[in-house]
């Protein structure tokens, strides 16, 4: 009985008067709740902006439903947006905002954007009552750290991308359509992957391939050959165990036991934080037209230990003294 007390707590305040009469906000979510970015993000965003609001959320799904799927997942969290009469709405991700973001223009909604990965301006133009937090995978940064931490320093580093809408964004600033370029004195070589069966096979051979290390960007719409989507955690456990090369990751959620080695890492909380921040602004009569779109800068150094250990590698003194250690 002890372990229903606190869920069963946490309906009764949810469903209290109290909570009701809260102004909502909602938040739709390009993916869906269980996965780890958007599970960071919109607990980063309740917390920031305080108990004064009541955060609803609705999922896309976007992730693991089919494309053609997608403008029946945009009509769904418009309706919810229409039932709701929320006094603000958070786009999480580009599909949310690619999808969603005209049909706000229309409206004097005010809207957050968050995790965008594309520019906005190819979805919404600037202005008005849309405005938001962008999202830019470090990957100079990244390179970098690797460079400092493995020896000698690596000559060829394979990275490896899903064929996802927010994969395409996520390149797109850095290699401008190509698929190779030189970062820190490094050669890279960007691999966009949507078979399970061809993302295997590029894991297992990365080595025979020339490259010295792997850094693993998204991985979340991989496909089996009958055409369904593969769980990220196993795509993400598969290659913890089979790529022969030290990998190493974007984003906190790749980082860990039985995953990547890990990284200077972007963080789906801190892009919740600075949406929230954005959000009281606006809340409180700020003009979303007033407010430019920034970037979130805030990175951190995020290891495994026992990762490291399992390919015999040490960070820099002062790296390691940066770094949130996890097991």
């Amino acid at each position: 009985m002890k372990y229903l007390a606190v869920p069963l707590l946490l309906l009764i305040l949810c469903s209290s008067p109290a909570f009701a009469s809260k102004p909502p906000v909602l938040v739709i979510e390009s993916y869906h709740t269980g996965n780890p970015w958007d599970r960071a993000y919109l607990g980063g965003f309740r917390e920031e902006l305080g108990p004064a609001y009541r955060v609803e959320s609705f999922e896309m799904d976007t992730k693991r439903l089919p494309k053609s799927l997608y403008p029946k997942q945009a009509d769904l969290a418009w309706k919810r947006y229409l039932e709701l009469g929320p006094q603000l709405v958070v786009l999480g991700d580009d599909n949310a905002l690619k999808l969603l973001g005209p049909r706000f223009l229309e409206t004097d909604t005010p809207v957050v954007y968050l995790g965008i990965n594309n520019n906005p301006d190819d979805y919404v133009p600037a202005g008005r009552n849309i405005t938001g937090i962008l999202e830019r995978p470090l990957f100079h940064f990244n390179l970098y750290t690797i460079g400092q931490i493995l020896h000698p320093k690596p000559k060829k580093v394979l990275i490896l991308f899903d064929q996802s809408t927010t994969s395409d964004a996520s390149v797109a600033e850095a290699f401008k359509g190509r698929d190779r370029l030189a970062i820190e004195g490094i050669e890279v070589d960007l691999r966009r992957i949507g078979q399970w069966k061809a993302w295997q096979q590029t894991v297992n051979q990365a080595g025979n391939m020339g490259f010295d290390a792997a850094i693993i960007g998204l991985y979340h719409t991989l496909v089996d050959e009958s055409g369904h989507n593969v769980p990220a955690d196993e795509v993400l456990a598969w290659t913890a165990k089979h790529c022969p090369i030290p990998f190493f990751g974007f984003w906190n959620f790749s980082i860990g036991a039985d995953k990547a080695i890990g990284g200077f890492v972007l963080s789906g909380e801190e892009q919740g934080k600075a949406a929230a921040r954005v959000a009281k602004n606006v809340l409180t009569g700020t003009p979303p037209a007033r407010i430019k779109p920034m970037t979130a800068q805030k990175g951190a150094f995020i290891f495994s230990k026992s990762q490291l250990q399992n390919y015999g590698l040490a960070l820099p003194p002062e790296m390691s003294s940066r770094t949130k250690w996890l097991k």
